[in-house]
């Protein structure tokens, strides 16, 4: 499986972005359960969890990122999306999709994930 981030750039405070992950390889369609998340690392800072969705379709968010931060996937085109609103200068970060085919038991740990993407940079000023 491979998952490939876009969608990340400069915008200014307040502004918005919408970064998709792109599974190829395998649908996760074919699992009975699976979890994708969204991370992001800051300069300097340890990775840390933003929220994910599992094939029941439960989501979670961090608290720093709920009410402001929505994570969907288009099951048919097989990509996951973070659309991010009212950014502030804290979110700046790489931010990598991950996945799993298994329950989203553990979403915080960075270990809970087998396939991870490359990531998109996401600045704010």
């Amino acid at each position: 499986v491979q998952l490939v981030e876009s969608g990340g750039g400069s915008v200014q405070a307040g502004g918005t972005l919408r970064l998709s992950c792109a599974a190829s390889g395998q649908s996760y369609s074919r699992y009975d359960d699976w979890c994708m998340a969204w991370f992001r690392q800051a300069s300097g800072k340890e990775r840390e969890w933003v929220g994910s969705l599992d094939s029941d379709g439960r989501i979670n968010y961090a608290d720093s990122v709920k009410g402001r931060f929505t994570i969907s996937k288009d099951n048919r085109k097989n990509i996951l999306y973070l659309q991010m609103n009212s950014l502030t200068p804290g979110d700046t970060a790489m931010y990598f999709c991950a996945a799993t085919i298994r329950t989203c038991g553990r979403p915080m740990w960075l270990a809970w994930y087998n396939y991870w993407g490359q990531g998109t940079q996401v600045t704010v000023s």
